[in-house]
């Protein structure tokens, strides 16, 4: 649901130059929270519950830099250009979400799925943030 938001969202925005674009660079999937009783050590996780509140710690670390990145970067391109970035993201993301939901299938059931899908994003998430980064070197 999240993400056909963000679509719709965007295509609005896409569909209206006249207003400042404003488009999340990546969305945190949906799943459900986890409670830990002892405090998260992520230097040294015991448990797998533990190593999958680290991954998803470690991915949404990686998203909020992607996302940094994303909005240093827009403000620097023309609006045409702007606008490509803008669809080029959401098919990224769309791309990102649906590959680690294919290496998470391979787990499916198992108590170490989460921790492989966070894991895939996080990877996933922080290649893209290069690849924006150096965007934003090359871009005037």
């Amino acid at each position: 649901m999240r993400q056909l938001l963000l679509v719709w969202a965007s295509i609005l925005t896409l569909s209206n130059l006249n207003t400042p674009t404003m488009t999340r660079a990546s969305t945190i999937p949906d799943l459900p929270e986890m409670r830990l009783v002892q405090k998260l050590n992520c230097n040294n996780p015991q448990t797998q519950v533990a190593i999958n509140e680290c991954t998803k710690l470690f991915y949404q670390n990686a998203d909020k830099k992607l996302n940094q990145v994303y909005q240093q970067l827009l403000p620097t391109l023309e609006r045409y250009r702007k606008q490509k970035l803008i669809a080029a993201q959401l098919a990224w993301i769309k791309f990102r979400d649906t590959t680690c939901e294919f290496e998470r299938s391979r787990y499916e059931g198992g108590s170490i799925a989460p921790s492989i899908y966070f894991g895939c994003l996080e990877n996933t998430t922080k290649l893209r943030t290069q690849q924006l980064q150096e965007y934003l070197k090359s871009d005037p």
